[in-house]
């Protein structure tokens, strides 16, 4: 294939590799592939290029599902770590990168007053309902079905391919371990549906701690005035609106989702696009909110949350956010990283279109998806019409080629080149053909 070369052979070095690897995680190569003989392991990236052991390359728009919207290895982030590490790894107290970098939050991010810094959006999200909990003195939360906020126990309801969901707003536990008893405090509402949205508040109000959303929920887009009538039935309830911003902070504008939108949430998780692919996390919102995690308050008596760990605001993640963040401050980043992803979301919608498949692309162009159905897809159970195996053919079939993303997502980057787009849509037309084939 032009630019790529022609696929090798897996080596028996890297097959060895996938042995142990097999061996030793539970969850094998966490691979892009459910097929053994497409999974691969990593030697090295550079920008916006993948290589696998067995020296293949790969235009990659996983990129470490989202992270790197600089690309891989971009020489400010290494610097950063390098003079991050230089003055110690681990230290527990902030250093002056970590005042650096929640001024910095403070000054982009619309809600932000205060901030907290964790390693993992899953910490920031479960750290945020925690607040909300001890802000309100009530314990439900509500989520929306099929919207992800990470691994703890209350992110983990209704966001999978349930194909018999209970009614509205009951949660389904999407893995074994957790308590039955917490089932009942998650309520779950169908993304995108106000009315229906503003019925569980209204019902559950008084006992509703938090709502938890991702505004553009996966890759669907709010609807106007879905995320501003969210806002104001939070706020009429006296509830707590969490957005969770670890994909589309710093990723759809500077000041995330809330900004590209224009909805303040009064929390709000950070993470990915500014971490440069180390590990990192923020929460960070309303100042009479964040201040529950102040401890002078145990002292007192007051509401008090708990949400330290011993890696939090490590030197090595605050230098390289902040690196992060003053290459996104460059002007016409936005606008450059916006073309290049329409260029190629319009690219691979057309070759899906003129394979005679029934699909579509939907997003932002900075983060998209494709959808194997001519029916509306704008929430969770509208999404279920679509055909996810001719998803995963395409997955495949694209990585054949040289083209790696993720089965939910392509992330765009400020490496992607245009010869990238163009050889990625040329790829994508082969991959489209091939997948009408295979469905044939």
């Amino acid at each position: 294939m032009s630019g790529l070369g022609p696929r090798r052979p897996r080596s028996p070095e890297e097959a060895a590799l996938l042995a142990e690897a097999a061996r030793l995680f539970p969850e094998g190569t966490r691979g892009p592939s459910l097929d053994e003989g497409r999974k691969f392991i990593v030697d090295r990236a550079q920008g916006s290029r993948l290589w696998d052991r067995s020296g293949n390359e790969y235009v990659d728009y996983l990129l470490g599902s989202g992270p790197h919207v600089l690309g891989h290895a971009h020489p400010a982030v290494l610097e950063a770590m390098a003079r991050g590490a230089a003055g110690g790894t681990s230290h527990l107290v902030v250093t002056e990168a970590a005042v650096r970098l929640a001024q910095a939050l403070c000054d982009v991010v619309p809600c932000a007053e205060m901030v907290s810094f964790h390693s993992t959006g899953s910490e920031a999200t479960f750290f945020a309902l925690r607040m909300a909990r001890a802000a309100t003195g009530r314990d439900k939360v509500l989520k929306f079905e099929g919207g992800f906020h990470g691994m703890h126990d209350y992110a983990l309801m209704s966001t999978q391919w349930n194909w018999d969901p209970p009614p509205f707003p009951a949660a389904v536990a999407d893995t074994y371990g957790i308590p039955a008893a917490l089932v009942p405090e998650v309520l779950v509402a169908p993304f995108n549906d106000l009315a229906a949205t503003q019925a569980v508040i209204a019902e559950h109000g008084r006992e509703l701690a938090a709502v938890i959303v991702e505004p553009m929920q996966r890759t669907f887009v709010p609807r106007p005035g879905f995320l501003e009538g969210l806002r104001q039935a939070c706020s009429a309830a006296g509830v707590v609106l969490i957005f969770d911003e670890v994909v589309t902070g710093f990723r759809l504008a500077l000041g995330g989702a809330q900004e590209h939108y224009g909805v303040t949430p009064d929390l709000c998780a950070l993470g990915k696009t500014i971490s440069g692919g180390v590990p990192f996390a923020a929460l960070c919102g309303r100042a009479d909110l964040m201040a529950i995690a102040d401890p002078v308050r145990r002292m007192s008596g007051e509401a008090f949350t708990m949400q330290t760990g011993t890696y939090s605001s490590n030197p090595v993640a605050m230098h390289v956010a902040l690196a992060v963040i003053d290459e996104l401050r460059r002007p016409g980043f936005y606008e450059q990283l916006a073309m290049t992803g329409r260029t190629l979301m319009d690219g691979v919608a057309l070759a899906l279109v003129d394979a005679g498949l029934p699909a579509q692309v939907l997003g932002e162009p900075a983060a998209f998806h494709t959808w194997f159905t001519d029916q509306p897809v704008f929430d969770h159970r509208s999404s279920l019409a679509a055909d996810a195996f001719a998803n995963l053919l395409l997955s495949d079939y694209l990585l054949d080629r040289g083209v790696l993303r993720a089965h939910e997502k392509f992330f765009v980057s400020a490496a992607h080149t245009a010869e990238d787009v163009e050889l990625t849509i040329a790829v994508a037309r082969d991959a489209a053909v091939a997948v009408a084939e295979a469905l044939s």
